[in-house]
């Protein structure tokens, strides 16, 4: 099956903030693929992946990049599909990438996530997939529903530690 999302990173020094993105596409089963092309290293491969992505069935990109992270501004420049750019902590805790990324000429968007923010970076891939995908609206509503139950266990949780500090004061 060909890839709904493309996972891009400046270099493979990126993959343990873009892994979150990953992990969470393989549990929405969602078909992704991954690569490490550089905006600098590569320009020509960067273009060249950029304008084909469409025509291999990508229908959304995520593009993460450290410091002067000019990788997801030359994607969105070269195609037409969203870009999802996700700043990554170097030299200055990721406010030069994420200032890089965000700050695009009018025409060039690109959506941008916090710092590190990979797993919102697929959350956000997924929802625009969902628009035209019933089935994967359904997981992501189902992955969302979770997200509730996980703060009322912790709530349980924290009641259960508040009750046993009221006992013992």
């Amino acid at each position: 099956m060909n890839p709904f999302v493309s996972i891009i990173m400046g270099s493979t020094s990126d993959l343990p903030v873009m892994e979150k993105a990953m992990k969470f596409l393989e549990e929405l089963e969602i078909p992704f693929e991954v690569n490490a092309l550089s905006a600098h290293r590569t320009p020509d491969a960067v273009e060249s992946f950029a304008k084909g992505a469409a025509s291999r069935g990508v229908k959304v990109i995520i593009a993460g990049a450290g410091m002067a992270a000019a990788l997801p501004g030359v994607i969105a420049a070269s195609t037409t599909l969203p870009v999802i750019g996700v700043p990554i902590k170097g030299m200055l805790d990721g406010l030069d990438a994420l200032l890089s990324i965000v700050q695009m000429p009018p025409g060039i968007p690109v959506a941008t996530v916090g710092v590190n923010g990979a797993m919102n970076a697929a959350i956000l891939a997924v929802e625009m997939l969902a628009l035209s995908q019933p089935e994967t609206a359904a997981r992501l509503a189902a992955y969302k529903a979770g997200l509730g139950s996980k703060i009322e266990k912790a709530n349980r949780e924290l009641a259960d530690i508040k009750t046993y500090k009221m006992k013992t004061n």
